[in-house]
């Protein structure tokens, strides 16, 4: 705390700057983000480099008009990054929670799907002391949440239903949730088609989509909770990058 005085000799207390910096420091350090993931930030984005798609600038851009509309002209929605192996979307993803840590006062928790999904069952096992509700309520009440890789599970019943109570409940809340996800945002695909030589039923080789790994009515949550942001390009970490050190 700080003693500001005033024009008209009137003195008044506000917070210190540096006292806020902690604040935002400390917040960062409870987020969970992964040490390989701790340098991401808006300024290490890349996204001009040669041959960079223009879906990567446009994502960078909708982050960056996210940043200032939160929280209120947010309404409580996040974002949905889309797209393949190594586009950047984790790095933006991460990105976004950092500033809106340290810069909108915000506190937030990350979490890969997976490990979230192993958790939660985990805790089904006796010899575990954390209950299911134990391990779901930081998630439940987290303020901004990433939930990075979405889908990355083998679908099931379970899977389902335990992505549907997630989404659901931050939904109703009106929590920001911010996903990404390696699937096309798309309901799930007919899985046969008719051959017309012969007129046989065969199993169609598809490409799997995000309604396929949640289910269609979890997807379509996603449309209403969420911005959907795809991301097109080359894998930065095995192409550009590997580029760039040869």
């Amino acid at each position: 705390m700080q003693i500001v005085v005033g024009e008209n000799g009137n003195r008044y207390a506000q917070p210190c700057s540096c006292k806020e910096q902690r604040r935002g420091s400390q917040t960062l350090s409870r987020a969970r983000i992964p040490v390989r993931y701790e340098h991401c930030d808006l300024e290490s984005y890349a996204f001009d480099h040669s041959g960079a798609h223009p879906s990567l600038r446009k994502a960078y851009m909708l982050v960056g008009h996210y940043l200032q509309e939160y929280p209120l002209g947010t309404d409580g929605n996040g974002l949905l990054f889309t797209g393949s192996i190594g586009v950047g979307k984790t790095h933006l993803a991460v990105a976004l929670l950092r500033e809106l840590i340290l810069n909108r006062g915000a506190s937030g928790l990350f979490y890969d799907y997976r490990d979230l999904l192993k958790q939660v069952q985990n805790s089904y096992n006796p010899n575990v002391a954390e209950t299911e509700m134990e391990v779901l309520a930081p998630v439940f009440d987290a303020e901004v949440l990433v939930l990075d890789e979405i889908g990355a599970s083998k679908p099931s019943e379970w899977v389902w239903d335990t992505v549907a109570h997630i989404l659901n409940t931050r939904y109703n809340n009106r929590r920001v949730t911010i996903l990404t996800t390696n699937y096309p945002n798309l309901p799930p695909a007919g899985s046969r088609y008719a051959d017309n030589a012969s007129g046989q039923v065969r199993a169609a080789m598809r490409e799997e989509t995000l309604g396929d790994r949640i289910g269609e009515r979890m997807r379509s949550r996603l449309q209403e909770m969420c911005l959907p942001i795809e991301m097109t390009g080359q894998d930065f970490r095995q192409n550009i990058k590997r580029a760039f050190l040869d």
